[in-house]
């Protein structure tokens, strides 16, 4: 399934916008999956790591579970930049088709 996203274009005389799809092809959609697959297990690393200076500093108990458990949802957040990756892509996208 490829990767699309709906843009507002400015219609002449109207005060309603056309909606337009852009969508990324294969090729594009996989090349930013495998840029991003690629930083994932530093990735992760780097938040268990975060994850266990957050325990440190707050002298919290270092259960390995609690660490992982913080470096989760860490790393859930700094993932999310897939989406926003493929998001800005077809912005690109769209924005070159003006």
């Amino acid at each position: 399934m490829v990767f699309s996203k709906r843009f507002p274009k400015a219609t002449g005389g109207s005060v309603y916008p056309k909606w337009v799809e852009i969508s990324l092809t294969e090729e594009e959609e996989k090349e930013i999956e495998r840029t991003a697959r690629e930083g994932h297990a530093k990735l992760f690393d780097e938040c268990i790591e975060d994850a266990r200076k957050i325990v440190a500093e707050r002298n919290l108990k270092t259960y390995q579970t609690d660490i992982i458990s913080i470096a989760s949802n860490l790393f859930d957040k700094r993932a999310s930049h897939v989406v926003y990756s493929k998001e800005r892509k077809c912005k690109e996208k769209f924005d070159a088709s003006k």
